[in-house]
């Protein structure tokens, strides 16, 4: 079987997670791409690439080039990247390639005549440079379950994508009895000390602890705990009667996978990635959604306590990692004989 090229995407952690676990699951040879790959950490041969980051302007818009996102002039890290990228490509003759996210890896790709599956992300993407790569992907991959797809997203878009549901999600035994559990990742700003700690004021007859960064400094009451980072985020999390955070594919699927009781406060990101997840949760009665910090924490806490946590965990399937594993395999072995 010829291999497979996978890129992966730098922000946060979550797209290496799923790579690397698609990857370990996968018949085909695979390669992961990217910035953040860790070769120490990866079940497979990594290519890593030199940041792209520091465009400064002096050349124009980066963006400025319609059916791109980002096209820098005179950038030597996107030259060495996309020479390495085709290199590859011209040694390894993979039948396929993955691209989780970048519509410029996407494109780069079909030109050296190479076919590729593009994860589509939840958001309003109708933009020209992501209908570039949709229009020109041999299919897309939505990491997300049907029932979490925004009802403007275009019919062809539709029967073009894989849901693949959540490609994440721990083997914790979920319990209850720990309180509140606020949970902030590396691809958003973090927390800030004096809100959680007006928050845990607001509430005081919760317990709560947080993971992740947390900016600033506040006297803390006594019901609040601030972790940071925890190998054992998952077994905390676990633990809770009840999680707040973001809406992120990497918590979502957590507290999915747990059937634990969520408050949503989705982070602003392009394309109204997290709102648009949120609102659909919030329309299936899997979440209760504020689209700011809260001001009403009493409020928000009961109503979060009073939801069905069947609702959400029903947004999990166990065989999402093992269906897209075979999913991509069958879309490489068209290529295998090419």
């Amino acid at each position: 079987m010829r291999p497979v090229g996978y890129y992966v995407h730098h922000q946060g952690m979550g797209h290496w997670h799923r790579a690397a676990a698609l990857a370990r699951q996968m018949r085909h040879p695979v390669t992961l791409i990217g910035t953040m790959a860790e070769p120490r950490e990866a079940p497979c041969p990594v290519l890593v690439l030199p940041d792209d980051a520091g465009a400064d302007g002096r050349h124009g818009d980066p963006a400025g080039v319609p059916g791109l996102h980002y096209a820098p002039i005179h950038h030597e890290g996107m030259r060495v990247r996309g020479a390495a990228i085709a290199g590859w490509i011209a040694r390894e003759r993979p039948a396929l390639m993955v691209v989780d996210v970048s519509v410029e890896v996407a494109v780069l790709s079909r030109l050296l005549a190479t076919p590729f599956l593009y994860f589509r992300l939840s958001g309003t993407r109708d933009d020209a440079p992501h209908i570039t790569a949709f229009r020109a992907a041999e299919a897309l991959i939505a990491p997300f379950p049907a029932v979490l797809e925004d009802p403007a997203t275009p019919d062809w878009a539709r029967a073009k994508t894989f849901h693949a549901g959540f490609l994440s999600g721990s083997g914790a035994l979920p319990s209850s009895g720990s309180g509140i559990v606020a949970a902030f990742g590396r691809g958003g700003t973090g927390g800030d000390a004096s809100a959680l700690a007006a928050a845990a004021r607001a509430v005081p007859g919760q317990r709560w602890r947080v993971l992740g960064p947390v900016t600033g400094r506040a006297d803390l009451p006594p019901n609040l705990e601030l972790l940071g980072w925890r190998d054992d985020a998952s077994a905390i999390l676990a633990e809770a009667d009840l999680v707040v955070g973001g809406g992120g594919d990497g918590l979502v699927a957590e507290v999915a996978a747990l059937g634990k009781r969520f408050l949503c406060l989705p982070e602003p990101r392009p394309f109204d990635e997290q709102g648009t997840k949120a609102r659909r949760l919030a329309a299936l009665g899997a979440a209760v959604v504020r689209e700011e910090w809260p001001k009403d924490w009493p409020e928000a806490i009961t109503a979060t306590l009073a939801l069905d946590p069947a609702r959400i965990a029903a947004l999990h399937d166990p065989q999402a990692m093992a269906r897209t594993a075979a999913f991509i395999d069958e879309v490489a072995a068209r290529f295998d004989g090419a």
